[in-house]
């Protein structure tokens, strides 16, 4: 396992202080779980983990241990579901039993139950559907967000213009790109930017998955308890997550000072709207707490998973310039050079769509999705798992099921084309998760991807500052989402 010395120090410090806690416990587990590699007291298979790619570690395992397997995070087992065949019989075909929310301590430690990612039974339920119901008012799916999103590639494509074709880390003009699409849906406004809060404000996304997924936050997750008490960098995500807490917070009040009843504006005008509804309800789910919480959820995926998966495209296309020509020029012949891209134009333009979607399949944003649980004691391949069992569903093995793609190791766009070019669809094409628990924004995310692609590889060739045969299009690590190595390119106009 690939720690330091002050990892080490730290583990040492973790498994005293969970000596305490244990306290005689009793950790046996009812049911029957799938077999495992055998967890050392207290430290479960920590040491069989590398904590900078807990996802290819679990890759691993499962090839010796079969494609369903309990792997012990800590004190607590979680059963890993490896493979497009596994992850469907769980997440479709038993879609129910799947449907609960796992834990993720670092998230919860913030948000305390409150909002949409972390949140179970009926209170998910009811914020789901609101938040689903609202999007699509606001656009989602509708011609007025294809409007947005096309107006900000064009606010995107006139800041890469002004580079001048000069070397140019892109990392945080994209997530600023991103975020103002889901911006103007939830604040009712894009930001120019420049806006010092937005700055703020996208950095401070940044910084949170850039956390989430450092082998601190990958600690936290796997002794909370403990962790909480211990200085270091982990604590920087709980800081990160209140400071953009107060953004948002921020953003509520202007709101409730304009806020009109008989004319909504925005999300957030909508959930004051429902609050306001509900105000003498003591059950009622819409509350301010929830509203906070409910709009940092939707900023945070619907800024950073798009960015990543652009920023990942990008840096692939660099290292492929002969699919980067085949993608412009079928952008040439059938959108041209001076009209902007549109949804519509998606199904004339099978290549760039199979090139988008393997950019999604091989890059892997989001390798093992939140952890599912199950609601109630579940019998699967001939196991029971009690009640509340934490669930991995390892999309990376998904993507990467030699049975669904024929050299899953390779970015190759044919993954997704027919033998006459058109686009061919694959049921193991899942970085949206599946089932009850898919993404909320997968459709804006669809259509951002490929308006933004598009409309940036209509007006520019990128370009690297090496050659392309040296590029690294290894993640720079791998947990909660799969972060992409920096680099610098040259967006040369056409």
């Amino acid at each position: 396992m690939d720690i330091g010395a002050a990892m080490l120090i730290l583990l040492v410090t973790c498994v005293s202080c969970l000596l305490l806690f244990l306290n005689g416990k009793d950790q046996k587990n009812k049911g029957r779980l799938p077999p495992g590699p055998r967890p050392l007291p207290i430290l479960g298979n920590l040491l069989q983990l590398d904590t900078k790619d807990i996802v290819q570690s679990l890759h691993t395992l499962s090839e010796r241990y079969g494609p369903v397997f309990t792997i012990h995070l800590g004190l607590r087992p979680c059963v890993v579901l490896c493979g497009y065949q596994a992850v469907k019989e769980a997440l479709v075909d038993q879609v129910e039993e799947f449907s609960a929310r796992g834990d993720v301590p670092m998230i919860f430690r913030f948000t305390q139950g409150n909002g949409i990612s972390l949140t179970n039974g009926e209170k998910w339920t009811v914020l789901r559907r609101f938040a689903v119901q609202t999007l699509r008012k606001f656009g989602m799916g509708k011609r007025s967000l294809e409007e947005r999103i096309q107006e900000e590639a064009r606010c995107l494509v006139q800041e890469l213009a002004q580079t001048q074709a000069a070397p140019f880390d892109p990392t945080f003009l994209i997530s600023r790109a991103t975020s103002n699409v889901i911006c103007s849906i939830i604040f009712g406004n894009r930001f120019d930017y420049e806006d010092r809060n937005f700055l703020t404000f996208v950095g401070l996304i940044n910084q949170i998955f850039h956390l989430l997924s450092s082998p601190w936050g990958q600690m936290y997750n796997l002794f909370p308890g403990p962790m909480s008490y211990l200085p270091g960098p982990h604590n920087r995500i709980l800081e990160t997550f209140e400071q953009l807490g107060l953004f948002v917070s921020e953003k509520v009040k202007m709101h409730q000072e304009s806020f009109d009843p008989n004319c909504p504006r925005d999300f957030i005008d909508c959930f004051l709207l429902r609050m306001e509804q509900e105000n003498q309800d003591p059950l009622s789910y819409f509350h301010m707490e929830t509203l906070v919480m409910t709009t940092h959820n939707l900023l945070l995926g619907g800024t950073e998973t798009v960015s990543t998966t652009l920023r990942s495209g990008f840096l692939i296309l660099m290292k492929y310039p002969e699919i980067q020509a085949k993608v412009q020029a079928e952008i040439d012949r059938v959108i041209g050079r001076h009209r902007s891209p549109s949804v519509e134009d998606r199904a004339h333009m099978p290549y760039t769509d199979a090139v988008i979607h393997e950019v999604q399949r091989f890059s892997d944003v989001l390798p093992a999705a939140l952890p599912h649980a199950v609601t109630r004691d579940t019998q699967f391949r001939g196991f029971l798992l009690p009640e509340g069992t934490n669930v991995i569903p390892l999309l990376f093995s998904v993507h990467k099921d030699p049975t669904q793609f024929k050299d899953p190791a390779t970015f190759d766009p044919a993954h997704f084309l027919d033998e006459r070019g058109g686009f061919r669809k694959n049921d193991a094409f899942m970085p949206f998760s599946a089932g009850k628990r898919v993404c909320l924004g997968k459709g804006l995310a669809r259509m951002e991807l490929f308006l933004f692609f598009t409309t940036i590889l209509q007006r520019f060739t990128l370009t690297p500052l090496t050659r392309p045969e040296e590029i690294d299009i290894s993640p720079l690590m791998s947990g909660l989402v799969t972060v992409p190595r920096p680099y610098e390119f040259h967006a040369v106009p056409r």
